[in-house]
C-alpha cells in the first residue's frame, strides 16, 4: 500500500528539519560546492556535516559526485529552492503578525495605564 501523501509530506519536513540542512541546502541553492567550501561556510565539525549530508543524500534531495581529490555536492531537486524560498515569506508573514501583536499589546498597556508587560 502506498504511503499517504500527509505521510510522504510530513517525512519530508522531518528530513528537512535540522538548521544544518537547511544551510547546507540554502547553500546549494546558489550553486554545487565541495565539501570543504560547504564547511567554510558553516559553523559545525566536519563529522556534523557529514551526518546531515549522509542523511540529505539517503533522502535523494543532494547529490554527491567525486571530482579529483574533491566531493562535491548538488542539489538533485531544484524545486527545494523554491520551498525554501516559501520558508522564509512563512516565516516573514509569523514574524510580522508576532511583531503586530506586540505593537497592539503595548498600545493597550499604555491605554490602561500599566506601561510594563
Amino acid at each position: 500500500m502506498p504511503v499517504p501523501r500527509h505521510e510522504a509530506k510530513a517525512e519530508l519536513f522531518r528530513t528537512l528539519g535540522h538548521p544544518v540542512r537547511i544551510r547546507v541546502l540554502e547553500l546549494l541553492c546558489e550553486r554545487e560546492h565541495a565539501v570543504h567550501e560547504l564547511l567554510a561556510n558553516m559553523d559545525v565539525e566536519p563529522s556534523t556535516l557529514s551526518q546531515q549530508l549522509a542523511v540529505l543524500r539517503r533522502a535523494g534531495i543532494v547529490r554527491q559526485q567525486r571530482l579529483g581529490g574533491e566531493v562535491r555536492y548538488s542539489l538533485m531537486i531544484p524545486s527545494a529552492a523554491g520551498l525554501l524560498a516559501a520558508a522564509r515569506t512563512t516565516l516573514g508573514e509569523l514574524l510580522a503578525d508576532q511583531a503586530q501583536l506586540q505593537a497592539d499589546l503595548d498600545e493597550e498597556a499604555v491605554a490602561v495605564g500599566g506601561g510594563d508587560r
